[in-house]
Parts: structure tokens; C-alpha cells; sequence
């Protein structure tokens, strides 16, 4: 028996297999271990260096059989913890390394919770400076999290981390804000170190945007993580919770997907041609190439989507002047491109929320200059912040700077365009705020000679014919807007509301779609509707016998509504002839003001409001094919847009681009990237690279021969060439000699 015990006390892994089979028999020589443990665990702490690879061999060893002694060993995980939290500093790299991977083993093994693990983890994010390490604690963070997460909501997990994180976030918020520009640029708190660089927070705010982005955080928790990061005192940590709400992409990079790219299919099928051909290759190759197409169907498959970061924000009109008490009390001390990030965001939430932050306007006017750099994102901001609620008192003035500043013709036509295409943006949500002869001035810019100006400016135009065409002259009102205006089409005064919806536009095409559909699924045919239809309209007429009979006595109520419409005809026949059924369905249909019951007898789900969305854009197809006008183009163009993005799903259509402000432009001169882009999206397709003359499109494949090739020559290449001018310099002589050398072969030939 102490021979066993010497021999398993020297092999550990032999004992650690033999404890798994059978733990109760080997208690002792596992209690020897734990002894063994504890004591050089003490010493450890005094001196790391001392014993440090016997020590993470036991440490090893006792993760590994931990759950078969869960009494004795239910202080282990604390004891790595504790030395991960409080040595870490003294610690070599490769001990690190070892407590860190036996604390997740115990978590799979469930000898501790994911709590547990999550609380020595996250303090050693900013602290660790081994990117392997922290590349692994990164992953095991998110993959603990997602897989408990994985088929219901673990609320309880949810909350203690999404505290953790933000106690992380909170814990630098009373610093002074450092700026990134000046003498303030390194300045900061300094009673912590990693306090004063941010860190905690810069891991909590990466950590909670990689969670929301793989959907699995779509709560208004993790939003109220990053908008606190909003306000920090360090820039890094600022940007990267602006970046987020912004939907920028720039931490995409960071992240570390467990899914790979998959396998090349072009390099699968080279290494079929070239290697070794073997029975079970082509088989292999199948299954490889469909292991590729199923990665690849799975990632350009939509996934559910969440629903919008900015739409989650608890009480964004403090969140929007916070920002703006930010921007503007810093003004100095931030960049100019931290202030347009803050710009963007602040735009984007008045924008979405419709919130009024005024003084905003009176900030954004010192940066309406056409030598401002970065002006176009100035002007998206500007633009993205006015909603129908925004005062035009307040928009006014912007509007007269815009106009003062850029359209004038001292700058050029990118400049004047950019101007007119701010103006219509402000305009197109808020269209009060543009003066009369202001709008007059800038509408005459569609004469210029520059292509880009002329389209601002009609696109001005055409807004105000739609909007409010009233501001416009006689002449520039165009047809339909002449015919509102007469009709006595007012628009709305600001501040007062349309009247309440009572139908879904479009919806009458659904309800008559779908009752088509139902009377060929009857399979009724033409004489079974008329009759149907007679059948129906029975009783309508007031002259008939049967309806004189089966009348109550007595005076009958009826309504007076229609008394207006009631025509008198002083004609026997006209009175007794009813209109025929069709004239009368005709009637019905084309009628303007007729409303759809359709919402109310059927719950209509998403499908139905797509095949309503097809069956307006197959309405507006024909009313431009039968000669609607520009109106109906344009209604057209608007429904294929709004497909367009719903099939994409960008979340971005409501907000601008710095395009929408500089207009069409002339095309760039393409970079060396870009072009070699297009040569290989050129290649795509074709079976291979070369023309399809000569050997390919012969019988017997060959190239083309000499005389071939001569005779598509341009003349002025043979002309120059020295064959042609050896014979203009050619001797009588040697001219005789050819001839007769002509002769003699052609004798041969003939013999």
C-alpha cells in the first residue's frame, strides 16, 4: 500500500485517471494531494517564484477531480480567485494563464456558477497586458453569457453582469473631463491608474456592444450602459459609445466571431485538379463545397433584428441636453472631429424622438462657413435635428446663414449646390422656416449652366410644389399644384395636426385582391357572379312591387345626409330605368372616398403588408404606363425605394448621408484598388480568361496561322514594316530573281 502511494504521489495524471473511475477508493491519496496543495499554496503567496511549476501542476490536478470531492474542495475556486485578484501583479505569465484556464474548467464542470466566474474574470480585462490571455478571458466572457442565453433569457445572469459592467463604466464618471486637444490632452484623475485610462469602462462599453451585436442583449439595459459611456471623462470611451448609437462599424474588427470565414471553393476545386486523384475525392470535395454554400446562405440570411438602440433610450430629452451641455461646455477641449460625433448623435436623437434642443441651433451657426473643414457632416447634423415639431422661428435664421454663406456667386458650384441641398433638407421637415423672396431667390438657380446647382435647385422647387406651393410663383406652382390651389388646398399651419387616419392607404387593393381570390377559389364562373351579384342588388330598387308590399306601415325614418345628392327628374322613363349592375360596380370602385372594412374583420399580418406594398407598386406601374404625369413617376420611385430598404434592412434610411448634401457629382478618378475591384467583378462569370477566337471556336482547336494574323493588320503597321519596304527598294535583278523562283515552284506544283 505505501508503494502505490509513493508511485501515484509522483504520477499525477495516473492518479487523477484512477480517482475518476473510482473516487471513493482513492480519498486518501487525493487527501495527501489537497494537503500537499495547501501547504506549498501558503508558501506561494509569501514567494511566487518558489516551487511555481509544482504548484500549477496541483492546481491542475485538483481541477480536474474537483467534482468528485465537492466537500473538501469547495474552497478551491475562491483560493484561485483570490490569488488572481490580489497577486496578479506578482504573478509569472504562464501561472496567470493556468489559474485563469482551471477557473473556466470548474465552470464546466459546474463546480462554480457563471457569476462566480464572471466576477474574477472581468477585473482582469483591463489589467492583463497578454493579448493571448486576454483575447481567451474576451472569448470565454461572451461565450459563457451567450450560451446561457442561448435558448431562454437568463434574467438572473443578465442583470448581476450587466451591473458589473456598469459599476465599471460609473466608477472614473466624477473625474474631470480630459479632452483630446491641448495642454489638457493627457490630463485626468489621478488616484488610480486604471481609472485614469479609462480601461474598465473601455472593456465594459466593448464588451456590452459586442453582446448587443450578436443579439443577444436587445433590452434597454445595455443602452443605458453605453449612454452613461456617452458622458465619460475619457475620449476613447466617449467615441466608442457615440460609434455605437451612430451604427458605425469600426469595432466589427475587434471582435472575435468564433464563426470562421469558411473554406475557399476556388482553392477546393485547384487542389482537386492537382492533387492525386483518389476514389473518395470528388465525394469529399461535394461535401466541403456544401459545408461553404451552407456558411455562406446562413450569412446573408437576415437575422432577427433588434429593435433600434436610439428608439431604447430612457428619457432621451435629458440624454439630448446632456449631450449638448457636453458639446458646449467643452468646446474647447474636444476636437473637431469628437464635436461632429457629438453633433451626429445629438441630431440623431432629436431627429428620432422629435426632441427641441434650441440652443443647439444657436451653437451650430458659428460652423455654417463653406471653408469649414468637414462642413458636409456639419451640415447632415444640422439637417438630421429638424423634425415638424421644431419652431421655424428658430430654423429661420439658420436658413438665411445657409443661404448668406453658400449660395452667392463669389464660391463655386459644389459649394452653391451643397447650400441649396442643406436648405431643402431643413426645409423637407420643417417647411415654414424658408421666407418667401428667400425661396424665390434660390429658386431661380435651376437656370445656372452647372449641372449639380440646376438639380439642387429643382429639387427645391419640386419640394415646395408638394408642400407648399403657395410660396411659389404663379408660373413655377406647375399643373398639379395650380389645380390644389385652386381646388382652395391649403397646407397645414405649424403646429396644427392633420385630421385622424380612418384607413390604411392602399388597403381598398388588398381587400379587392384578396376577394378575387376567394371567388376563383369558389370557382365560380361569369354567369354564377351576375346572378349572385342580381341577387344582391334585389331590394335596392324602390319602384318595384315587392318592396311596396313587404313596406311596413307608417312613416319610416331615414337619414338626411344625402339630400344634397338627391336629383329630381322630371322623366317618367329615366325615373323607372335603373342603372345597369356594372355601371353601378364602376361606380363604387372609382369611388374617392371609399373606405376599407378590411382592418377591422381580419388581423393583417406581416405577408399581407407585403403583398399590399406589391400591389401598390403594380397600381403605380400602370397609372405611369397609361400617362400619369410626374407625380405618379414619382410615387413609383418612392414605393421601389422603400422595398428596396425593407429588403435590405438598414436601420439607417431615416437619416441622412453627406451624398444627399453634395448631390450628384462628377465620377472620381478610380485608385489602384478600386480598379482591380472591377477587373475581378468583370471576371466573374466567364469560363476563362483570353478571347474566344482561334482554338476555341474551331473544330480542331488550334491557334491562328501567320497568314491569319497578317491579314488583320491596320495598313499603316504593313506599310511600315520591312517586308513591304524591301520590296520598294528592291533591284531589277533581284526583282527577275523572285519571278522566276515564282515560276519554278508553280511548274512543281503543277507536276
Amino acid at each position: 500500500m505505501g508503494g502505490r502511494g509513493v508511485l501515484l504521489t509522483s504520477n499525477l495524471p495516473q492518479l487523477q485517471n484512477l480517482i475518476k473511475r473510482d473516487p471513493a477508493a482513492y480519498k486518501e491519496e487525493f487527501l495527501q494531494q489537497w494537503n500537499h496543495y495547501d501547504s506549498i499554496r501558503q508558501i506561494f503567496q509569501i514567494n511566487p517564484d518558489e516551487q511555481a511549476q509544482h504548484f500549477r501542476e496541483l492546481v491542475s490536478f485538483i481541477s480536474q477531480v474537483a467534482q468528485c470531492y465537492p466537500k473538501e474542495t469547495k474552497d478551491f475556486p475562491s483560493h484561485l480567485s483570490t490569488l488572481l485578484l490580489e497577486n496578479y501583479g506578482t504573478l509569472t505569465p504562464d501561472t496567470r494563464k493556468t489559474l485563469v484556464q482551471n477557473l473556466v474548467m470548474l465552470r464546466n464542470k459546474d463546480v462554480i456558477t457563471s457569476i462566480e466566474l464572471l466576477k474574477s474574470l472581468f477585473p482582469l480585462l483591463p489589467r492583463t497586458t497578454s493579448s493571448t490571455l486576454r483575447a481567451f478571458i474576451r472569448k470565454t466572457i461572451l461565450s459563457d453569457i451567450r450560451t446561457a442565453n442561448l435558448r431562454t433569457k437568463n434574467h438572473k445572469l443578465n442583470r448581476a453582469v450587466q451591473a458589473m459592467l456598469f459599476t465599471m463604466v460609473e466608477r472614473g464618471m466624477d473625474a474631470e473631463v480630459a479632452g483630446d486637444k491641448g495642454k489638457l490632452r493627457a490630463a485626468g484623475p489621478t488616484s488610480d491608474k486604471t481609472a485614469n485610462n479609462g480601461e474598465d469602462a473601455m472593456w465594459a462599453v466593448i464588451l456590452t456592444k459586442e453582446l448587443w451585436r450578436k443579439g443577444i442583449w436587445t433590452d434597454a439595459k445595455p443602452v443605458s450602459i453605453i449612454a452613461l459611456g456617452c458622458f465619460h471623462p475619457v475620449m476613447k470611451v466617449q467615441s466608442a459609445s457615440i460609434h455605437f448609437f451612430l451604427g458605425s462599424d469600426d469595432e466589427k474588427e475587434d471582435s472575435d466571431d468564433e464563426e470562421d470565414e469558411g473554406p475557399d471553393v476556388r482553392a477546393l476545386h485547384h487542389r482537386r485538379e492537382i492533387n492525386k486523384k483518389r476514389r473518395g475525392g470528388d465525394k469529399k470535395l461535394q461535401k466541403q463545397l456544401n459545408v461553404a454554400k451552407k456558411k455562406k446562405h446562413n450569412k446573408i440570411a437576415p437575422t432577427t433584428p433588434n429593435f433600434p438602440a436610439l428608439q431604447l433610450l430612457n428619457d432621451p430629452q435629458t440624454f439630448a441636453e446632456k449631450l449638448y451641455d457636453n458639446l458646449s461646455r467643452y468646446d474647447k477641449r474636444f476636437s473637431l472631429e469628437h464635436k461632429i460625433l457629438i453633433m451626429q448623435l445629438l441630431s440623431r436623437v432629436m431627429g428620432a424622438h422629435k426632441l427641441c434642443v434650441l440652443s443647439f441651433y444657436t451653437y451650430i451657426v458659428k460652423y455654417l462657413t463653406y471653408h469649414q473643414l468637414r462642413v458636409p457632416s456639419i451640415l447632415v447634423a444640422l439637417a438630421q435635428s429638424v423634425h415638424d415639431l421644431t419652431p421655424p422661428d428658430a430654423l429661420t435664421p439658420i436658413v438665411q446663414k445657409l443661404a448668406g454663406e453658400f449660395v452667392h456667386p463669389g464660391v463655386g458650384s459644389e459649394v452653391i449646390a451643397a447650400g441649396i441641398n442643406a436648405i431643402r433638407e431643413v426645409c423637407r421637415r420643417q417647411p415654414w422656416a424658408m421666407e418667401e423672396d428667400l425661396l424665390g431667390d434660390l429658386v431661380e438657380y435651376r437656370k445656372s449652366r452647372d449641372k449639380t446647382v440646376t438639380a439642387a435647385a429643382r429639387g427645391l422647387l419640386q419640394l415646395y410644389r408638394e408642400v407648399n406651393p403657395g410660396m411659389l410663383k404663379r408660373r413655377e406652382r406647375g399643373k398639379d399644384a395650380s389645380i390644389g390651389i385652386s381646388k382652395g388646398d391649403q397646407p397645414l399651419p405649424f403646429g396644427h395636426s392633420a385630421d385622424a387616419a380612418v384607413d390604411i392607404e392602399g388597403l381598398m387593393l388588398l381587400e379587392d385582391h384578396l376577394k378575387k381570390l376567394r371567388e376563383e377559389e369558389m370557382g365560380g364562373a361569369d354567369d354564377v357572379d351576375s346572378e349572385d351579384d342580381a341577387t344582391a342588388w334585389e331590394g335596392w330598387d324602390v319602384e318595384t312591387d315587392s318592396d311596396s308590399e313587404s313596406e311596413p306601415e307608417g312613416w319610416i325614418d331615414v337619414d338626411s345626409d344625402g339630400d344634397d345628392n338627391l336629383e329630381v327628374s322630371d322623366s317618367e322613363d329615366e325615373q323607372s330605368a335603373p342603372k345597369p349592375l356594372d355601371e353601378k360596380k364602376l361606380e363604387i370602385d372609382a369611388d374617392p372616398n371609399r373606405v376599407s372594412t378590411l382592418a377591422t374583420t381580419k388581423i393583417l399580418t406581416p405577408a399581407d403588408f407585403a403583398l399590399l406594398n406589391d400591389l401598390r407598386m403594380q397600381a403605380a406601374t400602370k397609372a405611369v404606363e397609361s400617362g400619369g404625369g410626374s407625380k405618379a413617376k414619382r410615387k413609383l420611385a418612392t414605393l421601389e425605394a422603400n422595398k428596396k430598404a425593407m429588403q435590405s434592412g438598414s436601420t439607417d434610411n431615416n437619416f441622412i448621408s453627406e451624398n444627399d448634401i453634395l448631390g450628384p457629382r462628377k465620377k472620381a478618378k478610380a485608385d489602384y484598388a478600386e480598379r482591380i475591384a472591377s477587373i475581378e467583378k468583370g471576371r466573374e462569370g466567364r469560363e476563362k480568361y483570353g478571347s474566344l477566337k482561334g482554338k476555341k471556336k474551331k473544330d480542331m482547336p488550334s491557334s491562328s496561322t501567320n497568314r491569319e494574323k497578317a491579314r488583320n493588320k491596320p495598313i499603316m503597321m504593313i506599310l511600315s514594316s520591312g517586308a513591304v519596304r524591301g520590296k520598294k527598294k528592291a533591284s531589277l535583278r533581284e526583282k527577275q530573281q523572285k519571278l522566276r523562283a515564282h515560276i519554278d515552284r508553280a511548274k512543281k506544283a503543277y507536276h
